[in-house]
């Protein structure tokens, strides 16, 4: 095989792409119905604090990524401060809840064609992820491009649908009806955090970055974006369509628009399908960047070589392949997705602890701390309750 190597040719807006693309996917198109279905119309509650603790991992790991630059590969960060053999299961981790993403998504993307009342979904699925390893075996300039044109595919209209769904709220679709538990918060908040992972993909593929400096600036901006629709969009669901009518369909967002705009749900569910596809492509660039990293450091062959299109090709066909067997055991959305969650947590804590150690400076390690610890009681409590 001949060795390539990788190309520094993506710039703030690739980032940004990359970081809302990964982020908004199929979470906020199918979670909105879970969480209703949890705690009503209090699942608002969980959106909340999940926004709190994820802008507290991004800002601990905007920090540290501009600390190390163009040497910020995770695998650097967290040998650097915890050794490798540390660093080695974190980003295990990392790499397990990224290709869990890519089979969750895919599981996503399955519950929206069944709107469409289409067969073989599971064949489908596979055929999508297969169609995007190809895209990102072509290369990171390609890939890049897609996750561009998908990202602006999908968030316009999910403004456009927030706006037209907020003068439909009614009062009484936010009176709580669901009688209201710890263990149903803690159960919201753990599938809540699926639809919030994914920012840090802003900062993986730190070697194909044109300036690693645009890396703190693009995790801000992907997060107040992604905070502000989530927010919005979920209030416009619950209070214009009600819980109980969320819960019970399998394409929520596509639901409340088709019951109060006639003929709309079919137009929803392709830009639900829009957005996954961009969450898949930005999941797949994840994963194979972590493990190509780490085979790297490790000098395994084979895993550890760039293909002349400067990709890791068989990092890509390694995890795309994971991706589908993995849908051979389990389609089904909410598993993958707590699954995904509950392995990414513990990388994102020790975002925080890394910036706790780096930095002397009283309100970092305030803001890193606090991330930490709400991520750790989530986490712990999770388990307890469950």
């Amino acid at each position: 095989m001949e060795e390539g190597s990788y190309k520094q040719s993506l710039g703030q807006l690739e980032l940004v792409s990359l970081g809302i693309g990964g982020t908004i996917g199929s979470g906020i198109f199918v979670v909105p119905g879970i969480a209703a279905g949890i705690l009503g119309p209090t699942s608002l509650i969980a959106w909340g604090i999940v926004a709190v603790s994820a802008t507290l991992v991004m800002i601990s790991l905007a920090w540290v990524s501009t600390s190390y630059g163009r040497s910020g590969t995770f695998f650097t960060i967290f040998s650097s401060l915890f050794g490798r053999k540390l660093s080695t299961i974190l980003v295990t981790l990392y790499t397990i809840s990224a290709i869990f993403g890519v089979a969750t998504i895919a599981a996503g993307i399955g519950q929206y064609i069944t709107f469409f009342s289409i067969g073989n979904i599971f064949v489908i699925e596979i055929l999508i992820i297969l169609a995007f390893c190809a895209i990102n075996l072509v290369g990171i300039s390609l890939s890049g491009i897609t996750e561009n044109i998908l990202t602006l595919l999908k968030i316009l209209p999910i403004i456009i649908i927030t706006l037209a769904l907020l003068p439909f709220i009614k009062p009484e679709n936010l009176v709580q009806t669901v009688p209201f538990s710890f263990m149903g918060l803690f159960s919201a908040i753990i599938i809540v955090y699926w639809p919030f992972t994914g920012f840090e993909i802003s900062a993986i593929p730190v070697n194909e970055m044109s300036d690693p400096r645009t890396v703190a600036r693009s995790l801000g901006i992907v997060m107040i974006t992604v905070t502000a629709i989530y927010l919005l969009l979920n209030l416009a669901l619950i209070g214009s369509t009600g819980s109980e009518i969320l819960a019970a369909s399998p394409a929520p967002v596509a639901t409340a628009t088709s019951l109060l705009f006639s003929h709309s749900g079919y137009l929803v569910a392709v830009i639900g399908i829009f957005a996954m596809l961009s969450a898949m492509n930005a999941y797949i660039v994840a994963s194979s960047r972590v493990v190509h990293n780490v085979a790297t450091e490790y000098h395994i062959r084979g895993l550890n070589h760039l293909n002349k299109q400067g990709t890791p090709g068989i990092a890509l066909i390694l995890c795309c392949g994971i991706t589908i067997g993995m849908l051979f055991f389990s389609n089904e959305f909410s598993k993958l997705a707590i699954l995904s969650v509950i392995t990414t947590l513990i990388p994102y804590i020790f975002f925080c602890i890394s910036a706790f150690v780096l930095f002397n400076e009283i309100r970092r390690r305030v803001i890193s701390g606090l991330g930490a610890v709400i991520s750790v009681m989530i986490l712990l409590l999770f388990f307890v309750y469950h």
